[in-house]
């Protein structure tokens, strides 16, 4: 059975990367703008808790961050502040972004509701269909209890008192003796409602840069966050009274405040107290703007076939058998050191700027190879997590460059070395014509374009490995991996854009990984932007 369920999942994958050719059903879809779900999920009837601005605090350099070893440790506990910070400046609205640009929706974004509200980690098509919750225990600065972060107010919203960390320990072998978690849970119709079938992979992908987002912030902090990536999620639903099919949680993180009253002070939540009930599930219900929501079967069978298959989780050493695998290619280019000068500027600061370069390339003044080198190296660190699955000294992913202009390095294709800190060539060429042709959107030009990452996995062997929650494993790392990218380039100011929109089976030829275990999964266009352009920025903090 657990065989039939990988197959679900390998079919799936397969479509996805095949949708350049051979689209995905429904065929023909069109997504259905006047009804649209909010990008704010919000529960009725409840009691908020305004937490701290969250921004303003000092945080470390992104060279620091990026460049450096992480802490050892998880490092110091977690206060009100910190934890403000956290989500502020990862999920919370920053500001409200007008640039006129290549975007399909661009002429819209001047109206007030078709607004772009700006946040510090990326999100697929700009639809944020990420929750977060928060299982409080009693060190925390709330009662306990189980709580919703209100992207749209940034306050807690308390949905059921009482301590329900044991809960969530027992449905996670990997949780620890933490007195508190993050569980982070995805609405499908938030981003299905656009994407369609082609849902699952993109959130899953959301999911790994929050994840990589988090631990950006965390390190910023000097301390470190975990992942549990393998828990019983019906158990958890049933804990946050989701209904599965719906919203589904996709990663749980344990975050250990000080003891009882810790969090009192300057930065306590206003209204913090109250009497802890016995506690129970969640049945507040939320507003749901769109008035007919619906589910694709696609996305049902594959997010099913994930949950049934009940394996238990592999020993954390087997994921060093699903490294990427060196290859014999024909020659190699030194890379020079990164630009750590260039990343001084405080991360969070770096999270409020960073932006997506659509339309914006120009190909007039090439991307520098030390620029490149910069935001390779950058880029490596979301390897280095800590997992319940996966050691921190693993890393699932590999990294290639589609380099077209970059200034000292032939155009051509090229796999990155991070050890050694070179570019191995693959084959060398003019790569334009490819790229352009290879993108099916319209939000690019890929002439323009300095370089194109194309982050990579092992996707069938980590399936064999893992079973089918194996391909949400590698999604999340994929996805931190380009966040991690886009928060480089924001420091170094360059341009940057994370795209899907490739015939993934082009790239892989490209690459030289046709007829191989190891595919592309996801593409980082970087370069420099044009100067004569207008943009309205303005930032609610």
């Amino acid at each position: 059975m657990s065989e039939d369920r990988t197959r679900v999942v390998s079919d799936y994958v397969e479509s996805v990367f095949r949708r350049g050719r051979e689209p995905m059903e429904p065929v023909g879809f069109t997504p259905d703008w006047e009804d649209q779900p909010s990008r704010h999920k919000t529960y009725l009837g409840v009691r908020r808790f305004p937490v701290p601005p969250g921004v303003g605090r000092p945080l470390a350099p992104t060279a620091d961050v990026v460049l450096k070893a992480p802490p050892p440790g998880p490092g110091p506990l977690w206060t009100v502040g910190s934890l403000a910070s956290l989500l502020r400046l990862s999920c919370g609205v920053l500001d409200r972004r007008l640039r006129v640009n290549w975007n399909q929706d661009s002429h819209v974004r001047v109206l007030y509701p078709e607004a772009l509200w700006g946040r510090g980690s990326a999100s697929g098509g700009g639809m944020y269909p990420l929750e977060v919750y928060w299982v409080a225990g009693p060190s925390g600065p709330l009662a306990p209890g189980v709580y919703h972060y209100a992207t749209a107010h940034h306050a807690f919203e308390r949905l059921v008192a009482g301590d329900l960390t044991a809960e969530v320990r027992d449905a996670c072998a990997g949780a620890g003796t933490a007195d508190g978690f993050l569980l982070v849970t995805v609405r499908f119709w938030k981003n299905a409602f656009k994407y369609n079938s082609f849902c699952y992979h993109v959130v899953t992908q959301d999911a790994g840069a929050l994840l990589g987002c988090w631990e950006l912030i965390a390190r910023a902090t000097g301390r470190r966050l975990s992942r549990v990536l393998w828990f019983d999620d019906e158990r958890l639903n049933r804990l946050l009274g989701l209904v599965t099919d719906e919203e589904s949680v996709l990663a749980v993180v344990p975050l250990p405040f000080g003891p009882p009253g810790a969090g009192a002070g300057p930065e306590s939540i206003a209204g913090a107290g109250g009497t802890a009930g016995r506690g129970g599930p969640v049945d507040r219900p939320s507003f749901e703007r769109s008035a007919r929501t619906r589910t694709f079967e696609q996305v049902r069978q594959v997010h099913r076939a994930v949950l049934d298959d009940r394996r238990a989780r592999p020993d954390p050493a087997v994921a060093r058998r699903l490294v990427p695998l060196p290859r014999e290619l024909g020659g190699e280019v030194e890379l020079p050191r990164p630009l750590d000068g260039r990343l001084g500027t405080d991360l969070g600061e770096v999270l409020r700027r960073r932006r997506t370069s659509f339309g914006s390339f120009v190909g007039s003044r090439p991307l520098g190879l030390d620029e490149l080198a910069t935001v390779l190296a950058g880029t490596v660190s979301a390897q280095r997590y800590t997992a319940d699955a996966v050691p921190e000294d693993a890393g699932l992913t590999g990294l290639y460059v589609l380099a077209n202009r970059v200034a000292g390095l032939p155009a051509g294709s090229y796999r990155y070395d991070a050890g050694g800190k070179r570019l191995q060539v693959v084959r060398q060429g003019p790569i334009a014509g490819t790229l352009q042709r290879s993108y099916y959107l319209s939000n690019y030009n890929l002439e323009q374009v300095g370089a194109v990452l194309a982050i990579s996995g092992r996707w069938r062997s980590t399936l064999e490995a893992f079973g089918s929650r194996g391909y949400r494993v590698l999604n999340a790392e994929v996805g931190a991996l380009s966040q991690t990218a886009y928060t480089v380039a924001a420091a170094l100011g360059v341009g940057c854009g994370v795209v899907l929109g490739f015939d993934n089976i082009a790239i892989d030829e490209a690459v030289g990984l046709d007829g191989s275990d190891e595919r592309t999964f996801l593409f980082v266009l970087l370069g420099h932007e044009r100067t004569d352009r207008a943009d309205y920025d303005y930032r609610l903090v």
